[in-house]
């Protein structure tokens, strides 16, 4: 139980009306699989049914992958519903963002696809139900802006475990809205994305948990050597066969490229290993992505995801985050810690 109520209904009622604008008569559909929490769809469900929008649930078997590389495992029934609803809330993990029912449903340009993956109700009220959206809001747009301007500028990772990587900041392609009335996929604010130029990328990267074929806190760092391309791939306490497995299924035989980093900033996230979405947006994490850039051939949603911890960040040499905490005055540690109103 949180603190007002069954686990989630917090966070399910902000989500469903105040971030998605749920409005009576539309229909709402939630996907799950074998693992998702049960409070979550229920506490998902029940706020939607409460605005008198018309939720349905739909529940398959756990996938194997998530992306193009799931379509073989993705039921032929779940085409023909994501196709004709208004909202899609998506609590499979691995998820089906990427998946070729996912670009159908994004291609008639009618639903409204929330990623919230491996979330369970604790998770979801704290992630929309204990700091104000608005707030929350205003450091997203200004990290985002931040990385969306200095294209083309050197940049530096660094964290205490030893990573060091140097790359140049290539072009921002996603934003994130405050509130979601028209059609499109959405990813949950507190964390911001950015992509390095792939064959930029040199130095070395120690990361702590792993979403390779499953998500896992690492019982000893993994340690990658990067230079353009992944060159190898080190320890990971016994998962580092399965996750060299990932990266070549990702990439097509080879270890593949770093995609993405982002940075996580959310007051009320926490890091424990238990969902990869709720760690990712933990403050000072970066969910780290490799494979295929999704412009390129092959490229997508198909790629394995490792999350390093309190990072430090450089952007043209002006320091955005500091073993861990945002350093950069838009969007400052002080300024995130006085959102929280909710432990």
């Amino acid at each position: 139980m949180s603190r007002s109520g069954p686990s989630g209904g917090r966070g399910a009622d902000v989500l469903v009306r105040d971030h998605f604008c749920i409005k009576a008569g539309e229909t709402v559909l939630i996907t799950v699989d074998t693992r998702t929490d049960p409070s979550i769809v229920d506490a998902v469900w029940g706020a939607a049914a409460a605005v008198r929008a018309r939720p349905v649930v739909l529940k398959i078997p756990a996938l194997p992958y998530q992306g193009r590389l799931a379509d073989p495992y993705v039921p032929e029934v779940l085409g023909r519903a994501v196709e004709s609803c208004d909202v899609w809330f998506d609590i499979t993990f691995p998820y089906l963002a990427g998946s070729h029912v996912h670009d159908q449903a994004m291609g008639r340009k009618r639903a409204r696809y929330l990623l919230l993956g491996d979330l369970d109700g604790d998770g979801l009220d704290r992630l929309y139900g204990a700091c104000s959206l608005d707030e929350l809001f205003d450091v997203q747009v200004s990290l985002d802006k931040i990385l969306a301007d200095s294209e083309g500028a050197e940049c530096r990772i660094t964290n205490r475990a030893g990573s060091n990587l140097q790359f140049r900041l290539g072009r921002a392609s996603t934003k994130k809205s405050r509130q979601t009335r028209t059609p499109g996929s959405s990813t949950i604010m507190g964390s911001a994305i950015f992509y390095p130029e792939p064959d930029s990328v040199k130095g070395e990267l120690f990361v702590d948990a792993m979403f390779h074929e499953f998500y896992s806190l690492l019982p000893k760092p993994m340690h990658l050597v990067v230079d353009g391309q992944i060159r190898a791939l080190y320890d990971g306490g016994g998962q580092s066969v399965v996750a060299e497995r990932a990266l070549r299924r990702a990439s097509g035989g080879d270890f593949g490229r770093i995609i993405h980093f982002t940075i996580g900033f959310h007051p009320a996230a926490r890091f424990t290993g238990a969902s990869f979405i709720e760690d990712i947006r933990s403050q000072g994490a970066n969910a780290v992505g490799f494979g295929v850039p999704w412009w390129e051939p092959g490229g997508g949603e198909n790629h394995p995801d490792a999350v390093m911890t309190a990072q430090s960040v450089w952007v043209g040499g002006v320091q955005i985050v500091r073993d861990g905490s945002i350093v950069h005055p838009l969007g400052s540690a002080e300024k995130i810690s006085a959102m929280t109103h909710v432990a």
